[in-house]
């Protein structure tokens, strides 16, 4: 049981509660999410099965689309709908091209200080759950990139936007801090992640409508639904491997490939198409084992 499934997170329900969802669907002894969505949040939730958790760390690193609405005007403590409203000001006089202009400030690289509701730990501990003490700690600035962010509307207050992102951006800091250049503040009413990594909107699957299969169909059919492991690394440069290259791979020595890149990570596969693993290219543009399936 090893593959990728693109689970389309309904909003109401942790990303764990995802997580053991489609883990008992699919009778999986190793199961793991890449990156939680809040509850209130929707969309990609990509849920690694048996050996395609080695490779989680991929899609962890990967940059992410959203989409997102924000309300203008009302400060929470949470930075969401969720946390209560702890201040109010007048938005009546923000427009489209107000914010359209102020929009250039946010792209590019950005630097942004975590929510303390964000899971971050600071001792070991998630700062979301200090925060629900009542505890506040420093959080360090942190650099962030976002490729692209698009003004998609603005109507009674509500702005909506689609960022394409580095990992690590936070979604609700960028809402909060449009709001307060803006100099009305804002929090985020509803968020979906559209896509994750190569991953697009278009492959992920709800739910309900996994549940239906399995219940209709059976196993097999909802087991047609993962992706290969390999498809995390769709947009990697490839390293075709023989029988004795991936034997001194698997036995964790450095090999020579005439046709590898001179840099960064590879996918590696046999002749016949296999997925080995992951390498990486080191200095003297030798091939080094990173993460190999059994």
């Amino acid at each position: 049981m090893d593959g990728i499934l693109l689970l389309d997170k309904p909003a109401g329900i942790t990303s764990n509660d995802a997580l053991q969802k489609v883990k008992r669907l699919y009778h999986a002894r190793k199961a793991g999410h890449t990156g939680s969505l809040d509850p209130l949040a929707s969309g990609m939730l990509p849920i690694c099965l048996g050996q395609a958790t080695k490779f989680s760390q991929f899609l962890l690193e990967a940059d992410k689309s959203y989409r997102v609405i924000g309300k203008l005007g009302l400060k929470t403590a949470t930075g969401d709908a969720e946390g209560d409203v702890i201040e109010e000001r007048d938005a009546s006089k923000v427009n489209a091209k107000q914010i359209e202009k102020i929009l250039t400030q946010f792209r590019g690289t950005v630097e942004q200080i975590p929510s303390m509701y964000s899971a971050i730990k600071h001792k070991g501990q998630p700062l979301y759950k200090l925060a629900r003490q009542g505890i506040t700690v420093e959080r360090k600035s942190r650099s962030v990139v976002i490729y692209e962010l698009d003004f998609i509307g603005f109507e009674k207050g509500l702005l909506e936007l689609e960022i394409c992102c580095s990992k690590g951006t936070y979604i609700r800091t960028l809402v909060e801090d449009i709001g307060e250049v803006l100099g009305c503040g804002a929090h985020v009413v509803a968020l979906r992640r559209l896509s994750c990594g190569s991953f697009l909107e278009e492959q992920m699957v709800t739910l309900p409508n996994l549940e239906e299969l399995a219940a209709e169909q059976g196993q097999k059919a909802i087991v047609s639904l993962l992706l290969p492991v390999e498809s995390m690394m769709a947009k990697w440069s490839e390293v075709i491997l023989s029988e004795a290259a991936a034997y001194y791979l698997r036995q964790g020595q450095a090999i020579i490939s005439p046709y590898a890149p001179t840099s960064g990570m590879v996918c590696l596969k046999m002749k016949d198409g296999r997925f080995l693993g992951v390498g990486e290219i080191l200095s003297d543009g030798k091939v080094a084992p990173r993460r190999l399936i059994n």
